[in-house]
């Protein structure tokens, strides 16, 4: 027992300056992946600090070159019952962040993507900087743009949340910043003078928080072949109502065009698990028009289906091909878009009627004064 408790607190350093308290997530070999000790220690910070009225500033880094690379997914195939079970607790974490009534500033100094996007993007602040490097890559896995991405991905201009969680697009600081994903842009050689103005800022009013950020805040210049440059064709392709229509819309486009960016996009949807850009397209879409804790308890639903692997075994043969086989030759199944009926991924939406497998039940928030920002997002 006293192991577990130390290997908690070692991959999660904690330090408290005034009333800030500084999480540095703390696996860089890993590239900060979250482990299950990582998300309960993560928890159990939040819950505390959130009572505690002497802490008024969570801030959130990783250690190394990465903030967070994701899940630890490679651990969670071994077995499908903790596998649940540790998507059920990073959900529970992802809705406490994103109704937290203390400021979160996430620094993103480094990778960004999956379970790395859900421990940063729902919370107040989100820093990018140069190294920035943000990607929902789950369909490449044979999974779904998860932790509560059906929210803030449906949220981004126009369908570019579309195009990011389907294809898996890599975006940098910038793009981060042009499309709404971070909050600011701040060189990594200024944030330890940041993180210094911010152990001293004793306070969790917003506007005086954003104000110190503000002062070591750049406006950075998109490069001139960002994918955020293309948002007319994006949304021309991506607002379509299937993937197959997607598809073909690219391809109508690539003929007119000549463009190798189309080409690149096209190619990379026909190595994606059609499972997973159906299931993903639907649920970017149903999270449009539903609060942050709808689109977490749907999403508990599709990866318990997806954990089962009764519909489909997309998600295993990803994790082998990608992450354990390393061969990048999975065999989906089934192998075409055209092969997978509506009502198949229908049945990713529904409850699933096992005892065992219940419906996400989250934290209550009633009994706190939600700040407005908070309140937007039920």
């Amino acid at each position: 027992m006293a192991s577990s408790v130390s290997s908690q607190q070692d991959q999660v350093l904690v330090e408290a300056h005034s009333s800030a308290r500084i999480l540095t997530l703390n696996r860089p070999k890993q590239l900060n992946a979250l482990s299950f000790q990582m998300i309960s220690r993560l928890l159990e910070l939040f819950f505390a600090y959130e009572e505690d009225p002497n802490v008024k500033l969570v801030i959130l880094k990783g250690k190394g070159r990465a903030f967070c690379a994701g899940g630890d997914v490679a651990a969670v195939v071994r077995d499908t019952r903790a596998g649940a079970n540790f998507f059920l607790k990073e959900y529970t974490l992802n809705y406490l962040m994103a109704t937290y009534i203390k400021p979160q500033v996430s620094i993103l100094n480094g990778i960004v993507m999956g379970g790395g996007a859900g421990a940063s993007l729902h919370g107040r602040f989100r820093v990018a900087t140069e190294n920035s490097v943000f990607a929902m890559p789950e369909t490449a896995l044979g999974l779904f743009p998860d932790v509560g991405a059906s929210y803030f991905l449906s949220r981004l201009p126009g369908f570019f949340g579309e195009y990011v969680g389907l294809t898996g697009s890599r975006l940098d600081g910038a793009e981060m910043l042009a499309c709404g994903l971070a909050t600011h842009f701040v060189p990594s050689a200024k944030l330890p003078m940041l993180e210094a103005a911010l152990y001293e800022v004793d306070s969790s009013d917003l506007v005086i928080i954003s104000s110190i950020i503000d002062q070591y805040c750049e406006q950075p210049s998109l490069k001139e072949q960002s994918v955020y440059n293309r948002l007319d064709v994006i949304d021309r392709c991506f607002s379509q109502k299937t993937v197959e229509e997607i598809l073909s819309t690219l391809e109508r486009e690539v003929v007119h065009q000549m463009d190798g960016w189309i080409s690149a996009t096209i190619q990379t949807l026909k190595k994606a698990s059609p499972t997973s850009l159906k299931i993903s397209l639907r649920s970017i879409r149903e999270g449009r028009l539903q609060g942050v804790g709808p689109c977490l308890v749907r999403e508990y639903r599709i990866v318990c289906h997806v954990m089962r692997g009764e519909l489909s075994k997309d998600f295993f043969e990803g994790c082998r091909a990608i992450l354990l086989d390393k061969d990048r030759n999975p065999k989906w199944e089934p192998s075409k878009l055209e092969l997978i009926a509506d009502s198949t991924v229908d049945c990713y939406f529904s409850k699933v009627n096992i005892e065992e497998w219940e419906d996400l039940k989250l934290p209550t928030r009633s009994k706190f004064n939600l700040p407005p920002y908070v309140i937007a997002k039920l």
